[in-house]
Order: structure tokens, then C-alpha cells, then sequence
């Protein structure tokens, strides 16, 4: 094709796509941000020893939702872009249209992450009082790692993941059945969906305490196995795939 062409398809798409360009920016914001926080999370990390336990409770909360950043903007992303393009759509009509909305989605978002992070510090302060020892997780603590990895993956495949993940991956069904008018509608309808999203990803973020809550290479490796859960043309199989590897990581745990 010629560059002409090109260049008229290019512009022709635009026309047909007046919002194309503020999805285009909400991505790229998201992934910007996310990288800031990858950036923070490894500069909070380094030199700590993986084996100790959360922490106080401000550092962990701060820790866990810089973390959440980090992981999950690059998958909340399309949800957030078609509030964007419902945004501007409606701002081009008239109708009212909350300013800086999608800052308050997203700080919903985060609120939703952060109530599933306290429950989190919760349960691992509950884990060391029963032990009696900061490194309850080490030693006999591989079975109970196990037992997480276990239950994370038998939970990939019912229902209730399938119905969570659904909700995350139809972001125009979200946004049109959960439309508030406002910046508390869009701190709301960001909360709302955060907590599908927690429905959806808590057995994956159990696992990834389990394998070490502070190790960079597996908060990659859980992130990486969220966006293929939500981007992925092919849910079940991305499922399917998914609950076997935890599987195979409950059994490596379990035998090592």
C-alpha cells in the first residue's frame, strides 16, 4: 500500500474514532504509572530479606498498593479507557461528565485493592501468632505454601472465577450497567469493579504470598498470568492453563 494510502486510512480511522486518541493516552498514562510503581516497589525491596514477615501495617498497606500498581494497571487498563471514551462522549453531547473522572475510577480501584491488602496483613499477622515465629513461612511452612497454591488453582476452575473474570474482561457492559454520574460515581464504579477484580485474581495473589510476597520475579510472573487471564481471546483456556501451573507449583513447593 502506498504511503498515501496509508496515511489516508490513518485519518479515515481517526474520523470513525473521534476517542481513539484519549484510549490511546489512557494507556499509555496506565502503563507509565505502572512503571513508576515497578520502579518504586524495586527500590522499597531491595535488600530486604523475603522471608520476613509484612512488616508494620503503613508499610505493608503502602507497599501492597504501590505493588497493585504495578500489576494491575497494565490489565485494568481497557476498563478504564472505555470510561474514558463514555466520558468524552458525553462531554460531546452535553451531558454531564465528571472532571477527572478516570483519576477517581482508578483510586477506586486502589480503595478495592487496598481493603483485599489489609485482609491480607490480617491473615499473615493471624499466620505468625499461631506459628509463633516471623518465619512461619519457611520449613514445615512449605505445606501451608502448598495448600494456597493448591486451593488457588482447584479455584481457577469454578464458576465463580469464570463469572468474576467476565465482569474484568466486558469493560462497555461494566461501565453502561454501573454508570454513576460524578467523581463518587467514578470512585464508586472504580471500587465496584475493583472488587470483581479481587474476586477474580485473590487465589492468584494468594499464590504469589505463598511463592514470597516480595519477590520481584514472581509478582512478575502473577502479573504476567492476570493480563493473560484478561486479554487472552480465550478465557477458559487461559484458565485452564493458569490452574495448571499453580498445580505444578503446589507440587514442586510440596516436594522441595
Amino acid at each position: 500500500m502506498r504511503p498515501t494510502a496509508v496515511a489516508a486510512s490513518s485519518g479515515h480511522r481517526w474520523r470513525e474514532d473521534p476517542f481513539l486518541r484519549w484510549r490511546l493516552a489512557t494507556y499509555a498514562t496506565l502503563l507509565v504509572g505502572s512503571a513508576v510503581a515497578w520502579w518504586f516497589t524495586v527500590a522499597r525491596t531491595r535488600g530486604m530479606d523475603m522471608t520476613m514477615g509484612p512488616g508494620g501495617p503503613v508499610f505493608f498497606m503502602v507497599t501492597w498498593v504501590v505493588m497493585m500498581a504495578a500489576m494491575m494497571f497494565p490489565s485494568v487498563a481497557p476498563m478504564v479507557a472505555t470510561y474514558v471514551s463514555i466520558q468524552r462522549g458525553r462531554r460531546a453531547r452535553a451531558l454531564p461528565a465528571a472532571p477527572a473522572g478516570s483519576a477517581f475510577f482508578v483510586a477506586g480501584y486502589l480503595v478495592a485493592w487496598s481493603s483485599a491488602g489489609l485482609l491480607c496483613y490480617l491473615l499473615l499477622r493471624a499466620g505468625q501468632v499461631v506459628a509463633g515465629d516471623s518465619r512461619f513461612w519457611q520449613e514445615d511452612g512449605r505445606w501451608v505454601s502448598a495448600g494456597v497454591l493448591a486451593l488457588a488453582a482447584a479455584y481457577e476452575l469454578t464458576p465463580a472465577k469464570y463469572a468474576c473474570l467476565r465482569r474484568c474482561r466486558g469493560p462497555v457492559a461494566f461501565v453502561v450497567e454501573h454508570w454513576r454520574d460524578g467523581r463518587l460515581g467514578a470512585l464508586r464504579m472504580g471500587a465496584v469493579h475493583g472488587l470483581w477484580c479481587v474476586g477474580c485474581c485473590w487465589g492468584l495473589m494468594a499464590a504469589l504470598v505463598a511463592l514470597g510476597l516480595m519477590s520481584l520475579g514472581w509478582m512478575a510472573v502473577v502479573a504476567l498470568l492476570i493480563a493473560v487471564e484478561k486479554l487472552v481471546p480465550r478465557p477458559r483456556w487461559a484458565t485452564g492453563s493458569v490452574a495448571a501451573l499453580l498445580a505444578l507449583a503446589a507440587v514442586v513447593v510440596a516436594v522441595g
